[in-house]
């Protein structure tokens, strides 16, 4: 190629701008908050939120930028490997994952960072603008028209335009792509929603001698709780450690226990988790006002449902997909993204035809994101959405793998993988998982009483029973 355009300078768009380096001769990436010094611009609505790096996120960061992870650390970010990162469960931890490793550092650090190293690329040069319109050269898109002006009205008429052989649409999940495609007579991917009501608040807090061997220490509610935050065994919450000496915590709820701004109902909330969130609570000084932010609905737009497509046009991150942010997957599945981007160019693809081939590969992501974050949000008595066939069955046999995990490090280790995207969910359906699960959950029984044993398998036999049949109904219907 020539040239690419990529609008929006955040994280998905700065690692397009990477791959897109090795394809094209120009790469310009418009950015309107004007990201482009540390610090500086507004950004994402949630950047300054607790963000997670998962693990395959973090594999694709250090493919795409070579020694990123040593360069972040010496700046002040904190890796956790082995025992560093523990996840709890019900408020019991799971077994310790060897090779699972996790970046503690904020968001606007990584980014600024990235930046950096995407500035230094002798083809790439990021401008504060904004895209107005798509220029469209028959069944193509050519080129952009933008507006330098910091003004965000969206009557700003564009006063310049920018020829491309590939415009990638990064700007996030309120992108006005699809209003553009209508407006030069295509259809707007189809999309689906699901409204969860979230929300999450983050603060910091001083980071002294407390907690030596934790990066990352993450509370969830499990069976125990039917995975319900107001009635959890601990406060869900995350903790982990930041550039700066600091401690980054994050509450999350839904509905009417949200999260609110209160300090001494922060930590109130703190104080009901799992130990290493209650000694923070404890021994730190709050260092930050308390952010909150509210998640109303995840979102997926499906561009392989189109029967047709312009070429020379691509999207990216929350552009196409931004789910529940609990799970943690945004960042990584902007990076998986932007990795099959590169598996797409690589083809040999033209960027003037329509990109299916992308399309695809990137929709095996999202689904994959979708699926986990989906099934799980579902758990929640006020979610609403389609229940597919067989969903009670899925469920049930989710609480066991999960119930498993906290006891046996082989399932927890093939949980792990799915949760941290080094897996797809069906991993966890593999007849060896399934047999581990079963195995560790029969010792745990015979360890029990009699009573509370035969308690136990009636119940999972019940249990099957009706998810059975549950599943043959959804099949019949």
């Amino acid at each position: 190629m020539r040239s690419a355009v990529v609008l929006g300078g955040s994280v998905a768009g700065l690692l397009t701008a990477r791959v897109l380096s090795d394809h094209a001769e120009e790469v310009v990436v418009l950015e309107p908050d004007g990201l482009i010094v540390e610090g500086a611009g507004r950004g994402a609505p949630h950047r300054h939120q607790l963000h997670a790096l998962l693990a395959m996120g973090h594999t694709q960061l250090e493919r795409w930028f070579p020694g990123i992870t040593r360069e972040l650390v010496d700046g002040g970010a904190h890796l956790g490997t082995g025992t560093a990162i523990q996840y709890y469960v019900d408020g019991v931890l799971r077994p310790n994952v060897p090779d699972a490793h996790m970046l503690g550092a904020t968001r606007p650090f990584v980014e600024d960072h990235l930046r950096r190293r995407v500035l230094a690329l002798p083809n790439v040069t990021i401008t504060t603008a904004r895209a107005r319109d798509l220029i469209f050269s028959g069944t193509r898109v050519s080129g952009v028209r933008f507006s330098s002006t910091a003004d965000n009205s969206p009557s700003s008429d564009p006063d310049g335009e920018l020829e491309a052989d590939l415009v990638v649409d990064a700007m996030g999940r309120s992108s006005r792509l699809g209003k553009w495609l209508q407006k030069h007579g295509w259809e707007q991917a189809p999309f689906e929603r699901m409204t969860v009501d979230l929300g999450y608040a983050t603060a910091h807090f001083r980071r002294g001698d407390e907690l030596p061997g934790t990066v990352v220490a993450h509370a969830s509610p499990g069976p125990a709780s039917g995975y319900q935050y107001r009635e959890a065994v601990t406060e869900p919450a995350a903790v982990t450690a930041l550039e700066g000496n600091r401690w980054g915590v994050v509450l999350a709820g839904y509905t009417d226990y949200r999260p609110g701004c209160d300090p001494d109902e922060f930590k109130a909330r703190m104080r009901r988790s799992v130990a290493p969130i209650r000694e923070i609570a404890e021994k730190c000084e709050l260092d930050s006002p308390i952010g909150t932010f509210h998640f109303r609905e995840s979102l997926r737009r499906d561009f392989t449902g189109l029967s047709r497509f312009p070429g020379g046009l691509i999207a990216v991150g929350d552009a196409v997909a931004s789910v529940n942010p609990i799970y943690g997957q945004g960042l990584t599945v902007a990076a998986l993204q932007a990795s099959a981007l590169s598996a797409y160019l690589r083809t040999g693809a033209s960027s003037h035809a329509a990109a299916w081939g992308y399309f695809r590969r990137a929709g095996v992501i999202v689904n994959a994101a979708w699926q986990l974050s989906a099934t799980a949000d579902l758990a929640q008595h006020h979610v609403a959405g389609h229940r597919p066939p067989g969903y009670r069955l899925t469920r049930w046999v989710g609480d066991k793998i999960t119930e498993a995990s906290v006891i046996d490090p082989v399932v927890n280790q093939a949980f792990m993988d799915v949760v941290h995207m080094r897996k797809r969910p069906k991993a966890l359906s593999h007849l060896s998982i399934l047999l581990a699960t079963a195995l560790a959950l029969s010792s745990r029984a015979l360890k029990s009483t009699p009573s509370e044993a035969h308690q136990t398998m009636w119940d999972a036999d019940s249990q099957t029973k009706t998810g059975s049949e549950a599943g043959n109904r959804g099949a019949s219907r």
